[in-house]
């Protein structure tokens, strides 16, 4: 072997192991980010049952870190851009380190939920920053593979936090059939805040991990170092094709400074028509409800049919799905492309939804109202605590006109929609046969804002004065059936449909259409728009979420979904050009508009 072949191969093998660093941090990213959406669904039970939340504020913490992803996505792109992309990934994992404390040791509601809000803006920087960085810094042929990985790493996150739910809710079983109430309810209580302590040492993993990477070539190159983003893009590729980008990086540059010397816009079509593309991409991935029907996943099983634990195991298998199928779709999305996957995912998407939908609305369609009968429970403070056990559910059946009570009480939920004044809350689902479940407690307390503040964001139309005073009306209570278990496997087998379908297309797809499309003078400030616009959506389903389907009922919801799909196929269908293979100029010179430009992306 010459000197000159040996050092290629030493050249060779370092970019090698650089790529497999860039994709081990990028997959730690994507492991927090999995972990951010996925752990309140083994701790939300529990959290139900301990904390004394009412379902509006319980719908809150669920949302609080889609709202806080929402805070530092605005601010992301513009924080990559001023800092770089290396800085704000540590960032955000110290972030994600502080938030685990402060959950976790919290005794009340506004600690939980700041703490949660803490984890949503580490999730809105990793969410932009680490797609941004592996579409700067892997080279065309790995980048499909490395933002798979982010997203593979996503999905584990969300499994092994179900995993850790999975063996809490075990735990509590066994103590449910031995123990008083007090002693279940404290084991309760350590289950959620063990939940989030577990999740602690990625956090940490994340921060180190990102210390040892280099700086994206193209954040440098912008920068005015180009040297260095030679240099950073021989790292992870060999000498020729980093020149061949460095060369396409300076045309590019220089088309673009005679733009702004021309023009001075930013309203053109090589902007404008990939921006609003990726927009509409990240607002159809929220729109299937995906992040909802996994934060709520656990109690959507439970009102199925499906028993506690069974609903647990379901939730495990369900992410196991998840994490399964995004492989598959990372082992395709090199091979078959983007649009591909996206077409073949939205359509499945669709049609599991209906079929769910349409399960819950065969029970949901027999269920009965018995306002005037829970309103009748009502005490003198304007309070209402109600133990829903068979004997009260068939009081509560019988006073609502039904005489055959006895055969539903041992088997019904129950979910209640009440008011003070213009505020209006709603209950979680309790069923008749679940002895450890905690009974319905409504207050005014837990359910009048506090201060003026709190009142506009909750009702901006409410008056806060009579509210405080107000009688507690009970607006709706929605009484029927638990389904067979048999339904519950119906419908767990068809949200696996889901997630499959899912994982295999949208899941593996989305970083890379939010991260490709962008041409690069507005990738990382158009990031940011584009997944504010994905975590307002996300974060305004979460809340709505628990309220709707309390006083509608889960087939509603799931419809909703469906509709939004049926915009998601078309959008990939017509409009989604194929970008694999091609390298961030290229994909940039498409949208131009010439034809001999669109043909090399078709």
């Amino acid at each position: 072997m010459t000197a000159e072949t040996s050092a290629l191969s030493t050249e060779a093998s370092g970019q090698c192991s650089y790529n497999t660093l860039l994709m081990c941090v990028a997959g730690l990213g994507g492991l927090l980010y999995g972990v951010d959406i996925g752990i309140i669904g083994g701790a939300l039970p529990y959290l139900e049952a301990t904390s004394g939340l009412a379902a509006g504020q319980l719908s809150v913490i669920v949302a609080a870190v889609l709202l806080g992803s929402v805070i530092s996505t605005i601010f992301a792109g513009l924080l990559a851009d001023w800092l770089g992309r290396k800085p704000v990934m540590t960032l955000s994992g110290l972030i994600f380190v502080i938030s685990i404390p402060l959950i976790a040791l919290s005794h009340g509601y506004g600690p939980l939920f700041f703490g949660r809000l803490l984890q949503g803006i580490s999730g809105g920087f990793i969410g932009v920053v680490v797609p941004l960085y592996l579409a700067e810094c892997l080279p065309s042929s790995n980048r499909g593979k490395g933002t798979g990985i982010f997203q593979w790493l996503l999905t584990f996150g969300i499994v092994a936090a179900a995993l850790i739910g999975m063996y809490y809710s075990y735990r509590v079983q066994a103590v449910v059939s031995v123990a008083d109430a007090a002693t279940v309810f404290h084991v309760k209580d350590q289950a959620w805040r063990h939940i989030f302590w577990i999740s602690l040492p990625p956090g940490v993993l994340f921060v180190i991990g990102s210390l040892f990477v280099g700086e994206s070539p193209r954040w440098l190159f912008r920068r005015g170092k180009r040297q260095l983003a030679l240099t950073s893009l021989l790292r992870s590729r060999d000498r020729a094709k980093a020149e061949l980008e460095f060369s396409e990086m300076q045309t590019t540059s220089v088309q673009d400074e005679s733009t702004q010397k021309n023009t001075g816009t930013l309203l053109r079509r090589k902007y404008v028509v990939p921006f609003l593309l990726a927009c509409v991409i990240l607002f159809c991935n929220t729109a299937t409800g995906v992040n909802s029907i996994i934060g709520y996943n656990t109690s959507i099983l439970l009102q199925s049919g499906l028993s506690d634990l069974a609903a647990h195991w379901g939730y495990v298998l369900f992410t196991t799905v998840n994490f399964l199928m995004t492989i598959i779709g990372m082992m395709l999305v090199d091979r078959k492309g983007r649009r591909f996957l996206l077409i073949l995912g939205s359509a499945g998407l669709m049609v599991s939804l209906i079929v769910v939908g349409s399960l819950f609305w065969q029970t949901e369609r027999s269920d009965l109202e018995c306002r005037h009968a829970v309103q009748s429970l009502v005490g003198s403070q304007q309070e209402l605590t109600l133990r829903f056990e068979p004997a009260q559910a068939a009081r509560l059946l019988a006073a609502s006109g039904l005489k055959d009570a006895g055969s539903l009480a041992d088997h019904a939920s129950l979910a209640v929609i009440y008011s003070y004044g213009g505020f209006a809350g709603e209950t979680t689902f309790v069923r008749s046969d679940d002895p450890a479940a905690a009974p319905i407690h409504i207050t005014r307390e837990g359910s009048v804002p506090n201060n003026a503040v709190e009142a506009f964001f909750k009702n901006p139309f409410a008056d806060l004065r009579t509210a405080r005073t107000a009688p507690l009306k009970i607006e709706r209570a929605r009484i029927g059936r638990i389904p067979s278990a048999r339904h519950g496997e119906i419908v767990a087998l068809a949200l696996f449909s889901f997630i499959a379908f899912f994982a295999i297309g949208p899941g593996v797809c989305v970083w890379l259409a939010l991260s490709e499309l962008m041409p690069t003078r507005i990738r990382s400030v158009g990031m940011s728009i584009a997944l504010v616009i994905n975590q307002l959506v996300s974060t305004t389903l979460a809340v709505l979420f628990l309220p709707i389907a309390s006083k509608y009922g889960y087939s509603s919801m799931f419809f909703l979904f469906a509709g939004f799909t049926v915009l998601y196929l078309i959008t990939a269908t017509f409009f989604m050009p194929e970008t694999k293979g091609k390298t961030l100029e290229e994909i940039e010179q498409h949208f131009e508009g010439s034809s001999a430009r669109s043909a090399a992306l078709r």
